[in-house]
């Protein structure tokens, strides 16, 4: 049976390759050198040291073209496998970590190296990239069924997440720190700044994380505010 570090060194060997919002990815090719995606490329690693889909749209389907979306790796957490708590996740190699959305939009999935760093599909500017846990919003970590895990052993340091996070959410989120935000992204005052956190300010935001090389989730966190110039 696979474990997790072997799942880390597989998707290790793939760092500085592009990144593709969407892009489908061939599960089955062991030579897929990019475009990824967030979750085609977590998917594609379980896959290849495992024999076995997990996070697709049907993981009995044809692994030529199963869909991965972090929708679908939160179904299969919550019924194929186990759910984990992200501090249980930062200290286990292969572990998946997954940022959810709103329903049908975009989230995040990342793979844990057992040392609080990830290796992931980020974005469109920095491509498959060795980042890290700290400072992000996730909401659990997922252990494969068919892949064997060890945590480390040594300490490290308790996750710290994020303090506000502005979202796409139903019901969608209003105030003037939004405004702010909508002002820095080039909306009109008294306009379409208008504080509400809708489809039009998720997508200006997405465009500007593209931009900014962040990962194009639509949220504004610390570190989209940060390049916005806004303080949360």
């Amino acid at each position: 049976m696979a474990n997790g570090q072997d799942l880390v060194k597989i998707l290790l060997t793939h760092q500085g390759e592009k990144y593709q919002f969407g892009a489908l990815v061939p599960k089955n090719s062991k030579d897929y050198e990019g475009p990824w995606d967030c979750a085609e490329f977590a998917s594609w690693g379980v896959f290849q040291v495992s024999g076995r889909l997990y996070g697709c749209a049907n993981n009995a389907g044809n692994p030529e073209s199963a869909d991965a979306y972090s929708g679908f790796w939160a179904r299969d957490a919550a019924s194929l496998g186990k759910k984990i708590t992200v501090a249980e996740a930062q200290k286990t190699p292969g572990a998946i970590v997954v940022r959810m959305a709103a329903k049908g939009i975009i989230g995040h999935v990342v793979i844990s190296l057992g040392d609080g760093r990830t290796i992931e599909a980020h974005s469109t500017k920095t491509g498959v990239i060795v980042s890290n846990l700290q400072g992000r919003r996730w909401d659990f970590g997922v252990l494969v069924p068919w892949i064997t895990y060890e945590a480390a052993v040594q300490p490290l340091p308790a996750i710290k997440t994020p303090g506000k996070i502005y979202r796409y959410m139903t019901p969608m989120m209003y105030g003037d720190k939004i405004k702010e935000i909508q002002l820095a992204l080039g909306f009109v005052r008294g306009k379409t700044a208008d504080g509400w956190y809708g489809p039009k300010t998720f997508a200006a935001v997405r465009l500007f994380q593209e931009k900014a090389g962040l990962v194009a989730d639509g949220e504004v966190g610390p570190q989209t505010a940060a390049k916005l110039g806004v303080t949360l």
